[in-house]
C-alpha cells in the first residue's frame, strides 16, 4: 500500500538553489503554487516542469520509489525515466497538449534494496499552465487503483466545475486540486465573468467564495441556480454560515481554511447526489 506523509510543507521548505529550477523565490507563480500542492498532496506525485523534463516529486513518492530518490524532492532531469512517466507513454504527450487524463489500474515496478516493489494505481495526469496560458508542466498523482476512476458514470465521477474566487493564488490552487482529483475546472475572479461563462456552457458544480467583489457568492449562486436548476453549489467562506441561512436551494459549505479530505468529501457528496430538475 502507499505510504503517505501528512506533514504540512511548501516548496520553500527546501533548498533548490543548486537544482535546475533554482531558488524557489524566483519561480513563476504557477510552478510555486503547483509545487506547494504537490508537496502537500496525500498521494505520491511527480511534477514534470518544462520540455527539458525537470522533475519534482513529493516525499510520498520518494518513499514509494526507493532510497535512490533521497529526501530532497528533485529539481533535475532524471537520467532514467521514472516508472510513472514510462507507463504514461502517449498519454504524457496528450497532457502536454492540454488534456487531463486518468490511466486506470497500472502496474508500476520500483526497485528497492529488498527487491522489486510493485504497485497498482490509477495515474492522474493534469496539465499545468504557465503565466502565458500555455502548458508549462504536467502534474502526475498516483492513486490506489479504483474502478470508479476508470469509468465515471451517472452515479458520480468527473464533474465540470466553475470556481469563483477573487484571490488569484487561491483560485489557481483550488483549480489545480480539482484537476488533480480528476475533475474539469475553470476559474474566474468576478461574479460577472462567472455569469458570462454560465450563460455559454453548462456546469455540474459552482464552487464559490461567499465574499466576492460586486456581488456576494450567495447572490451569484441564486442567479446561477435559477438559470440552471440542475446546478449544484459548494460555498467556501472565512466568515461562518451567517449569510447562508434560509437559502431556497441545496448547498454544501466549507469553512476556510478547509482540509484536503473535507474538499474531497464534499466533492464525493456532490458527485453522488442526483441533480435537481427544473
Amino acid at each position: 500500500m502507499f505510504e503517505t506523509d501528512k506533514t504540512a510543507r511548501s516548496a520553500a521548505s527546501y533548498d533548490w538553489s543548486a537544482s535546475a529550477v533554482g531558488d524557489s523565490a524566483h519561480w513563476p507563480l504557477p510552478l510555486r503554487v503547483t509545487a506547494d500542492v504537490l508537496m502537500n498532496a496525500p498521494l505520491p506525485g511527480l511534477l514534470v516542469w518544462g520540455r527539458q523534463m525537470v522533475l519534482l516529486f513529493n516525499e510520498s513518492y520518494g518513499l514509494l520509489a526507493g532510497p535512490g530518490y533521497g529526501r530532497v524532492p528533485g529539481g533535475s532531469v532524471p537520467p532514467v525515466m521514472p516508472p510513472p512517466l514510462a507507463a504514461a507513454g502517449d498519454a504524457l504527450e496528450r497532457a502536454w497538449s492540454g488534456e487531463p487524463l486518468v490511466l486506470p489500474d497500472l502496474a508500476l515496478s520500483f526497485r528497492h534494496p529488498q527487491g522489486t516493489r510493485e504497485e497498482r494505481c490509477d495515474l492522474r495526469l493534469t496539465p499545468v499552465r504557465g503565466e502565458d496560458g500555455q502548458v508549462a508542466g504536467v502534474l502526475l498523482l498516483l492513486a490506489p487503483a479504483s474502478p470508479a476512476a476508470a469509468a465515471p458514470d451517472e452515479s458520480g465521477g468527473t464533474l465540470r466545475i466553475l470556481v469563483v474566487e477573487d484571490n488569484l493564488d487561491s483560485q489557481y490552487l483550488v483549480c489545480e486540486m480539482l484537476r488533480a482529483f480528476g475533475h474539469e475546472a475553470d476559474g474566474v475572479g468576478h461574479p460577472d465573468d462567472a455569469l458570462a461563462l454560465l450563460g455559454r456552457q453548462r456546469y455540474d458544480l459552482l464552487f464559490s467564495d461567499v465574499s466576492l467583489p460586486g456581488m456576494s457568492g450567495v447572490d451569484l449562486a441564486r442567479r446561477a441556480v435559477h438559470d440552471q436548476p440542475g446546478l449544484r453549489v459548494i460555498f467556501a467562506s472565512g466568515y461562518g454560515d451567517t449569510l447562508l441561512r434560509h437559502l431556497e436551494f441545496p448547498y454544501l459549505s466549507l469553512q476556510k481554511p478547509y482540509e484536503l479530505d473535507q474538499l474531497q468529501e464534499a466533492l464525493a457528496t456532490v458527485a453522488g447526489a442526483p441533480a435537481a430538475r427544473a
